[in-house]
């Protein structure tokens, strides 16, 4: 299935097969399930027909990767804990997936097919930047910039379709992320080594990254970084803002610049896309008020910092979807 911002959705094309589902399963009662899946954490939400959460959980983060054995198997894993987790039988499910892209989408259909016993017609899976945007916004009304472990920003516009700017993954950009934070406090970190010696004025966020690696040796943390697991990269974030809290000033700057980069992505959207408001979300924004205080003064335009939580937002828009609106959500 296309992504959200498609003009033409095969939800519609579906709606017959939607509808004989929707009319089984009211005669027992509705139930629809939302998914985050976040490279540090997943979460699920179920609610019923009249928009009730019914039950919350949570499981371990995976990504959309598919085309990588391993991140497959973290998926499937991730999936299958979810599916344990629910005590109601399911009328259909969306998802949204850190690092989604539309060749997966067989493929992560599948493993919900198989974990959620759902008829593929029930499941919708997109990027969950693009499920969030439709959480917050009408469409073409505001952007969007997401932090978690990456950082993307997107606006849609009137017509559904969809722009987005970042998204690259810690290896190329990311700037702002939970990633791009853990990775610069590793980086200011061995350089500091390798001109004095020792942390120096940067000890507080040595100790903190060298806590969470479980080792001050530089084997460890290399071995720590390079395993490739995005999410415990992430993780790291959390150090520098402990960090941080506790007074160390290159930690408070690694913050500070995390949030300018932030901001850019938000001056970006609305150069390009017109002066709307810009969200921005993400367990990052959690970290340090210093963060939010930069986006503030760097950004050209209104900021705003809701409340989002993308998993209710995924179950609500599957109520809406698939129940609400069995013809599909208008573009």
């Amino acid at each position: 299935m296309p992504s959200l911002s498609a003009r033409r959705l095969p939800i519609r094309a579906r709606s017959p097969a939607v509808l004989s589902g929707r009319s089984r399963a009211e005669a027992m009662g509705s139930y629809f399930l939302g998914g985050d899946i976040g490279g540090t954490a997943s979460r699920f939400v179920l609610c019923d027909q009249a928009g009730t959460i019914v039950q919350r959980g949570a499981a371990a983060g995976a990504t959309g990767h598919t085309f990588n054995a391993e991140s497959r198997e973290r998926l499937e894993q991730s999936i299958a804990a979810i599916a344990a987790q629910i005590t109601k039988p399911v009328d259909a499910a969306v998802f949204g997936l850190t690092g989604y892209g539309p060749r997966a989408r067989g493929d992560i259909e599948d493993m919900l097919i198989a974990a959620l016993k759902l008829a593929r017609a029930k499941i919708f899976i997109s990027d969950d930047i693009e499920l969030a945007y439709r959480s917050l916004f009408a469409l073409g009304e505001g952007h969007l910039v997401s932090a978690g472990t990456g950082s993307i920003a997107v606006h849609l516009d009137s017509e559904g379709r969809l722009f987005r700017i970042g998204g690259r993954g810690i290896l190329i950009d990311d700037a702002g992320s939970g990633g791009w934070i853990g990775l610069a406090a590793v980086r200011a970190l061995c350089r500091r080594l390798d001109e004095e010696g020792a942390p120096g004025d940067m000890h507080l966020l040595a100790d903190a990254l060298h806590a969470a690696v479980g080792s001050d040796d530089w084997s460890d943390m290399r071995a720590y970084i390079y395993a490739g697991d995005r999410g415990r990269i992430g993780a790291l974030a959390r150090c520098v803002a402990d960090a941080a809290e506790a007074g160390d000033a290159c930690a408070n700057a690694l913050l500070h610049e995390a949030g300018a980069e932030l901001a850019r992505l938000g001056n970006i959207l609305i150069a390009r896309n017109g002066n709307h408001p810009v969200a921005f979300v993400g367990g990052v924004l959690k970290l340090h008020p210093v963060i939010a205080e930069t986006i503030r003064q760097r950004l050209a335009g209104e900021a705003r910092f809701p409340a989002l939580d993308q998993a209710e937002g995924a179950a609500r828009l599957a109520l809406s979807f698939f129940h609400s609106a069995p013809s599909g959500p208008s573009a």
